[in-house]
């Protein structure tokens, strides 16, 4: 009797991890993390980066070894398992990886480039589009010896940040969250940009 009541303590835990769907849906609160930390690491600000340690609690076993050893040990096993699983789809939703060589070489290109952009974003010359990009908002205050070197810094800095959407997108194994981490990346632009730099909403331009 007690082996089968161990078998079936066994079974039921298997069937409920069996239950366990690891639903992957886009991680909204760990991108707008990522897109904070990449944001003020390439406009030159200090990051906070805050690392969580998880808790290790250990099962005791029960004092009779004979029915821990029969039973204690498959069921703390089938938990185990279960708790296994859980954690991993608790992760697969929370987390959000932003380092790959990709990601890298694309911030330190941006960050060289913001140290040129910067005084056409602080004179209104560029502003701060509502998709995750830039765009020259007016030419005329731009000399005309340096507008095209302007436009081509502007259409440069759009061509990578395109590409670091895509690359966060690929490194956490979603090439489909690109449209979504853009999203999240053009709300906390304009939420990151100084006081006195332009931005595009759906009125129109605006200055903060």
């Amino acid at each position: 009797m007690k082996f089968r009541a161990t078998l079936s303590t066994l079974a039921l835990y298997a069937l409920l991890a069996a239950c366990v769907t690891i639903n992957i849906y886009f991680p909204a609160a760990a991108a707008e993390k990522v897109a904070d930390e990449i944001i003020e690491e390439i406009q030159n600000d200090e990051s906070n980066n805050q690392q969580k340690v998880p808790d290790d609690k250990q099962l005791a076993p029960e004092d009779d070894p004979f029915s821990y050893n029969q039973h204690g040990v498959i069921e703390s096993i089938a938990v185990a398992l279960l708790n296994t699983l859980v954690s991993q789809a608790h992760a697969e939703e929370a987390d959000l990886n932003a380092d790959s060589a990709e990601v890298r070489k694309l911030k330190a290109s941006m960050r060289a480039r913001y140290n040129a952009l910067k005084e056409f974003y602080a004179n209104g010359s560029v502003g701060i589009l509502n998709n995750g990009l830039i765009a020259v908002r007016n030419p005329g205050s731009i000399p005309l010896s340096i507008r095209n070197q302007v436009n081509q810094l502007v259409n440069t800095e759009n061509s990578d940040r395109r590409k670091l959407y895509q690359a966060i997108a690929t490194a956490n194994g979603h090439p489909e969250w690109a449209q979504q981490i853009q999203q999240t990346f053009a709300r906390r632009w304009i939420a990151k940009a100084q006081p006195g730099w332009w931005y595009k909403d759906g009125s129109g331009w605006k200055q903060k």
